[in-house]
């Protein structure tokens, strides 16, 4: 009996990690990223004890190429059966590698029966083993901590007595860091978002890693060559900063109406300027004859003075106000007739056009004479002909034999379409056409120079 007793005993031991016989289980699967060095019979574990152990491994391969491992566990009844949004974790047991898996239970109202495989999806957080954060430390980093060791020994090397100064000045800075401590950890200043936002800042920064280096270098060798002349030139302007800056805080809102007039003057001369290439041979020839003549102006500007005394007279007689407020209201008045006959020259340059023509009549002519002149044109025959009294509109049959008038050509003005339609008219032949003509004629007149 006692040999068989021992023998049982020693079958349980070595049997313990698989589970004790006729002792029930529940058995689920996981699919992790990695089996992550587990092996048979590690533990599961749900906050921290022991509810079962792994009994089985096996890799799966997918059709995408990813290979992931599924877990076979033998857990206790009691925890049948594990909510559907349960997490699974391979953490870490020792820093020799014994690792277990860890389960954190859910929520919901559901389960997984036995037999069930938790995908994927639950594997999370994904774990980080102790070599990804000894692989961390290849050569380059190791290089860089070296350096970066040796240039802080060289930097506080034979400072003591500045850090004892340091740290005694440090007393009354963490004194009045409590509060500015205490404002970082309220949960109004949502400092938890900062770590995450400067992550996505660097992530940001990381494809400009090279040129900020670049950047860093050029500021060594620009103030390289700024210290050659930081005493006493340097050190002259930043003590001349701040009266200079204090000046100009002073001073800059005076300017701010001469600003706003500038700004507003520089806006109204654009239209000037824009012209200014065509019209600066006419201001050249303007200067030049203004240069010529201006001395001759004080006797001139003598003989004025009793017109603008006169005019001072007329100015100040009770009279005239009430004409100058006939006058607005005249011009009123003919606010809309202007409004309407102002793309007349603006945009069809038809008053300039008129004159023009009105001095060439006498002016300009060939060998027969100016264009003054009348010659007898015969008109169309046919019915309705203009050479006759008629009942309607000349209409044919005759090609010639049509009518053509347009009293009302469109010239641009509100309300018309945006056209230059007097004298642009393109004549129809063999057609009636009395009044607007099909179609856009343009904007564009002989010769045409615009006021704008």
């Amino acid at each position: 009996m006692t040999t068989l007793v021992t023998i049982v005993a020693v079958f349980l031991a070595y049997n313990a990690n698989n589970g004790l016989p006729f002792v029930p289980t529940y058995n689920v699967k996981a699919e992790l990223p990695n089996a992550a060095n587990l092996v048979k019979g590690n533990d599961v574990r749900i906050g921290g004890e022991r509810v079962g152990s792994v009994s089985n491994i096996e890799p799966r391969h997918h059709a995408n190429g990813v290979d992931t491992a599924v877990i076979s566990m033998k857990l206790e009844k009691r925890v049948e059966p594990l909510p559907r949004d349960s997490t699974v974790l391979v953490r870490p047991r020792s820093a020799l590698g014994l690792k277990y898996v860890e389960i954190t239970p859910g929520r919901a109202g559901s389960g997984y029966p036995a037999g069930s495989t938790i995908p994927l999806s639950q594997a999370e957080p994904r774990p980080v083993e102790i070599d990804q954060i000894f692989n961390m430390f290849n050569k380059p980093t190791r290089t860089g901590q070296q350096r970066s060791l040796q240039g802080f020994g060289d930097a506080l090397a034979g400072r003591g007595e500045d850090l004892n100064e340091a740290i005694l000045a440090l007393r009354p800075l963490f004194t009045n860091l409590q509060p500015v401590a205490a404002n970082l950890a309220a949960p109004q200043t949502q400092l938890r978002q900062f770590f995450p936002a400067l992550n996505r800042a660097a992530s940001i920064t990381a494809p400009v890693a090279q040129t900020q280096a670049d950047l860093f270098t050029n500021l060594d060798t620009t103030f390289t060559a700024l210290a050659a002349v930081a005493k006493p030139f340097l050190q002259e302007t930043i003590a001349k900063g701040p009266p200079t800056l204090d000046t100009v805080t002073a001073q800059l809102p005076l300017q701010r109406p001469f600003i706003r007039n500038l700004t507003g003057f520089m806006r109204e001369l654009r239209p000037g300027v824009a012209v200014l290439p065509r019209t600066a041979p006419v201001l050249a020839d303007a200067l030049t004859a203004g240069a010529k003549h201006l001395p001759e102006t004080p006797a001139m500007n003598k003989q004025l003075e009793g017109t603008f005394r006169a005019l001072q007279r007329f100015a100040t007689d009770p009279l005239v106000p009430k004409g100058v407020h006939q006058l607005n209201h005249t011009f009123s008045s003919l606010k809309p007739t202007l409004a309407f006959l102002t793309p007349v020259q603006t945009t069809c340059n038809y008053i300039t056009l008129f004159l023009r023509n009105i001095s060439s009549l006498l002016s300009v002519g060939d060998g027969n004479g100016t264009w003054q002149r009348f010659i007898i044109i015969a008109t169309p025959t046919g019915p309705n002909s203009e050479g006759s009294p008629s009942s309607a509109p000349a209409n044919g049959p005759d090609v010639a034999n049509h009518l053509h008038a347009n009293p009302y050509p469109n010239t641009a003005s509100p309300g018309q379409e945006k056209e230059c339609e007097a004298g642009n008219e393109v004549y129809t032949p063999g057609k009636t056409v009395i009044g607007n003509v099909p179609g856009n004629q343009g904007t564009h007149t002989d010769g045409q120079v615009k006021v704008k």
